[in-house]
């Protein structure tokens, strides 16, 4: 069971967090929702505390291995990667961890079918290739 959930009963998948951090500047209904607006400050917090631990770990194990993309794509590239997840309700890392771990199940219905899928492409391109 995640940390967050066990210690506090809040679950903190990052589709959430991308979505609650939007009603701090969309007047859009859909972000402005009681279980986003109500909840930005706390989960404004986790963001920052991760996105803190990430630096601390770079600034004490040393930064990893450079990629090539530039700073701007990889932005571009993390904003249609967060918008897509909240449009399909959470991604698949968000319901393997959040969400098996609280047991929901349409959270392990969709573990097993990404699992399922992934496995099945990686067996058709091994036999095509």
């Amino acid at each position: 069971m995640s940390l967050l959930f066990a210690a506090t009963g809040l679950i903190g998948g990052m589709s959430t967090v991308f979505t609650s951090l939007w009603s701090f500047f969309s007047r859009a209904p859909y972000f402005n929702a009681p279980r986003f607006a109500g909840s930005r400050v706390w989960r404004l917090v986790y963001a920052a505390g991760l996105v803190l631990g990430a630096a601390a770990w770079v600034v004490s194990m040393g930064a990893p291995e450079h990629t090539s993309v530039p700073l701007w794509q990889l932005g571009v590239g993390g904003f249609i990667a967060g918008f897509g997840a909240r449009l399909s309700n959470g991604c698949t890392a968000g319901h393997g961890i959040c969400g098996m771990a609280s047991l929901q199940a349409p959270s392990i219905a969709s573990v097993l079918i990404f699992l399922a899928t992934a496995m099945a492409t990686a067996r058709l391109v091994r036999a095509l290739a």
